[in-house]
């Protein structure tokens, strides 16, 4: 028998589902998993239309034809010689610009991370300023400076009247364009790899005779290598998935790239343009997975080192040659960023293209008709603005939400959610806008709501590209909170709505606002979606700038770009501020 205080406690345990109190709790209950179900039922949902089925109907378009599935269009491309001339040039440039932006980043990030060179955090911002500047912005400023009225130029005329400068149209200048815009994320993944590069390994190097240049190549290099891989790998993709520096400075001499031809054949319609189209974006984009995923095995690796430190302490005094170091540096930045927006912004204030440098022919003209004048020019400001607006505040609602489950409650589905939302940003724009336009010009075969060629197609392309920015930055922020805090306000008695309001988002807002800042920015700028999704009445300012290089009216297009500038420049203050608000509040943004 068992002893009368079990007995009198199997009685209540099972009499307690009878009182009202116990039916009520577990009603409750299942409630809340009903809840739960429901919600992981609608984000599943949500991920396969929003985020696979584009991908999976632009995959399947490249293999039908009149009578079932077919490789036709895959074995027309390959006997076209345009195809093979693309394909020559996309390797050129892409492989060119790479080698370029590694060269460049590989020798800012050493000389940052060994060297005693002053003002490193300001040298770190102006290296960060060529990749922040849209690279439509970038290229813009490049054609001006270089072009036949540029500085260069006019400069040349007065040592002799022959002399030209470098044409930017050229396969020669797409691969410095894209390189100087490239070069800060070589940049940025090698600095923190130089610095937890153990100096007792270089140390023992020059013990044992080796002299700097040996060390560098035997130890150094060899260390950094999946640093620098990794970076190459980023610049590879970055420079595959580049549409405005080929659009703006190929196009006009015949220079097509992937990415350019993808957009060609789409505008161009005819009864196979989207299954041409579909079939090149399938090769366009298997090659970025591919890269995607060496990339991420090559991060893996040398996520090994995490747990080292980094030095920031210099390890070469560079004594005299500090100055002209310095000199060097500077005056490359300077020549590569500031010097040419100089250079467009003089053009943009000239009275007529071809005029002279001189007060007389300075004027706000331009200025006045893009924003006042011309309604299709604030419309495309407002477009826009309200875009990235928008679409900021979806992310930071919808990043937050998952990058708090994503961490807190990790699961099989959240890990493959986020490989899934990751997708549209993998894959190059010009792929992922195609994408687009097959699902939502019939979502439903038979069926067309109307969403192609509204700005009802650039939200939902915006949004599911740039969402995964605000989740990385949610996730960062996430790991960082202790998740006892959370345990202490449950305990407390703290609802879910006080949890997040008084715990959860004051310690978090500068990480959160962080990425929010980087969605709209990086919504505010783009070209290469928006150049195939939108219609009259939605157009963008990347595609307003990029309409008014093409129809040859310059003066209104680096107009145009001077004040993208000036915005990048409000934002990038913004973001300054948010971060040393976070500073001073002892947060890391």
């Amino acid at each position: 028998m068992e002893p009368a205080w079990m007995e009198n406690t199997n009685a209540s345990t099972i009499a307690l589902p009878k009182t009202g109190k116990g039916r009520k709790s577990l009603s409750g209950h299942r409630k809340l998993l009903n809840l739960r179900l429901l919600a992981r039922l609608l984000g599943a949902a949500a991920v396969l239309i929003f985020f696979v089925y584009p991908i999976l109907k632009l995959i399947l378009l490249s293999f039908q034809g009149e009578h079932g599935l077919t490789l036709d269009h895959y074995a027309n491309l390959l006997q076209q010689d345009r195809f093979w001339s693309t394909l020559r040039n996309t390797a050129v440039i892409v492989i060119g610009s790479t080698v370029f932006s590694l060269v460049l980043g590989t020798a800012f990030a050493w000389i940052v991370a060994y060297t005693d060179i002053r003002y490193k955090g300001l040298l770190h911002m102006a290296v960060l300023l060529c990749f922040i500047l849209p690279s439509y912005v970038l290229t813009l400023s490049w054609s001006s400076f270089m072009g036949a009225q540029g500085w260069v130029a006019q400069g040349l005329r007065m040592i002799h009247a022959d002399l030209t400068p470098w044409s930017m149209y050229s396969m020669g200048g797409i691969i410095f364009v894209m390189g100087i815009h490239h070069f800060p994320l070589v940049y940025l993944f090698t600095l923190d790899v130089f610095r937890k590069i153990p100096r007792d390994l270089e140390w023992a190097a020059r013990a044992g005779g080796a002299g700097r240049l040996k060390t560098i190549r035997q130890i150094t290099l060899p260390l950094a290598l999946p640093g620098l891989t990794a970076g190459g790998l980023l610049v590879f993709l970055a420079s595959l998935d580049n549409f405005g520096i080929p659009a703006f400075l190929g196009s006009p001499v015949n220079i097509s790239v992937l990415s350019t031809l993808i957009y060609e054949e789409i505008i161009g319609f005819g009864p196979s343009a989207f299954a041409r189209g579909a079939s090149l974006s399938v090769m366009l984009g298997v090659a970025a997975v591919i890269g995607s995923l060496i990339q991420w095995i090559l991060l893996r690796k040398s996520h090994a080192s995490d747990t080292i430190q980094p030095d920031h302490a210099p390890r070469y005094a560079l004594g005299k040659m500090r100055k002209p170091l310095s000199a060097v540096l500077w005056g490359f930045l300077l020549l590569v960023t500031v010097v040419p927006l100089a250079s467009m912004v003089s053009m943009s204030l000239k009275r007529a293209y071809g005029l002279g440098l001189t007060p007389a022919n300075f004027t706000l003209d331009n200025y006045r008709y893009i924003l006042f004048e011309n309604e299709r020019v604030w419309q495309a400001i407002q477009n826009s603005l309200v875009l990235s607006g928008v679409t900021m505040l979806v992310c930071l609602v919808l990043g937050c939400g998952f990058a708090y489950m994503r961490v807190r409650k990790p699961t099989r589905f959240n890990k493959a959610a986020e490989l899934a939302t990751a997708v549209p940003y993998t894959l190059p724009g010009i792929v992922f806008a195609l994408s687009m336009i097959l699902v939502w010009m019939e979502p439903i075969p038979g069926w067309n709501p109307g969403i192609y060629g509204s700005m009802t197609i650039l939200f939902i392309a915006y949004i599911c590209r740039f969402l995964i920015l605000q989740i990385r930055s949610g996730i960062t922020s996430f790991m960082q909170l202790d998740a006892s805090m959370e345990e202490a306000a449950r305990v407390s008695g703290a609802g879910a709505w006080r949890k997040w309001t008084a715990i959860l988002l004051p310690l978090l807002l500068p990480g959160i606002l962080t990425g929010g800042l980087l969605v709209f920015l990086t919504a505010l700028t783009e070209l290469t979606v928006s150049a195939l999704l939108y219609a009259s009445g939605s157009q963008t300012i990347g595609v307003t700038i990029f309409s008014f290089e093409q129809a040859g009216n310059t003066l209104y297009s680096t107009a145009l770009s001077s004040l993208i500038v000036l915005l990048i420049g409000i934002g990038g203050a913004g973001l300054l501020l948010v971060q040393r608000w976070a500073a001073r509040k002892g947060f890391k943004a």
